[in-house]
């Protein structure tokens, strides 16, 4: 049987708005070269166009799953006593490797996962744990998506995948809210004229410093109007 290599990452994590997309795309062992030709590295060294051109070939080339998870269930791990967010990225990480592994037919051998953690070996005992097929090697480092093809080939379909999600919420609620990060003045402002509309709640991360600041200062100012 063929074996593969595969790779996780994800896109989305600091994020005050939208999701977080985790991915896991796997490559026939010794057909990384095919990635380098594609011009795949870590999504955020590539161009928005360039992203979007190397996945329609990609998308042929690997086999993939992925996850997207809302503002609710990023803000439910970190609202939970039993939970966080590099937990979480571990819970679904692990799943979506479990059903990528059965549609490979069990011939993964090596997963490479960009860690989000600072203790590599905590989050690698707990992915460890998590994953049906034992015999899988796993490889838990920090900056994956740059220094290994198949992880930034991962990181382009979640990079892309976040994007278009973003696209969507633009356009179903006729918003521009920038790119989502808290860094973002578009977004701050937009949060800032916004974080009491119930249509917009949503799509907001409640979790979130900057939500929680602007929230406080509104009500206090509101407090002081009595």
């Amino acid at each position: 049987m063929t074996k593969f290599i595969a790779g996780i990452d994800e896109a989305g994590r600091g994020p005050l708005i939208g999701p977080l997309v985790i991915c896991v795309a796997a490559l026939q062992e010794g057909r990384e070269h095919e990635l380098k030709e594609l011009g795949v590295k870590d999504s955020k060294l590539l161009t928005e166009t360039q992203r979007e051109e190397i996945l329609k070939y990609l998308e042929h080339l690997v086999k993939y799953e992925l996850v997207i998870l809302n503002p609710e269930d990023v803000d439910a791990a970190l609202e939970s006593p039993n939970t966080n967010l590099n937990w979480l990225e571990a819970d679904h990480g692990a799943d979506i490797l479990n059903k990528l592994d059965v549609k490979v037919g069990g011939e993964i051998s090596k997963c490479i996962i960009d860690c989000p953690s600072t203790n590599i070996s905590a989050y690698t005992n707990y992915f460890s744990e998590k994953v049906d097929n034992k015999d899988i090697i796993l490889q838990v480092e920090h900056k994956a998506d740059l220094n290994h093809l198949i992880v930034g080939a991962a990181s382009i379909f979640a990079k892309v995948t976040r994007e278009k999600e973003l696209e969507k919420l633009k356009k179903k609620y006729h918003i521009d809210f920038g790119s989502g990060y808290p860094s973002d003045p578009t977004t701050k402002k937009f949060i800032e004229e916004n974080w009491d509309n119930p249509k917009i709640s949503p799509i907001i991360r409640k979790t979130w410093a900057t939500y929680k600041t602007i929230v406080k200062k509104n009500s206090q100012r509101g407090l002081g109007e009595y």
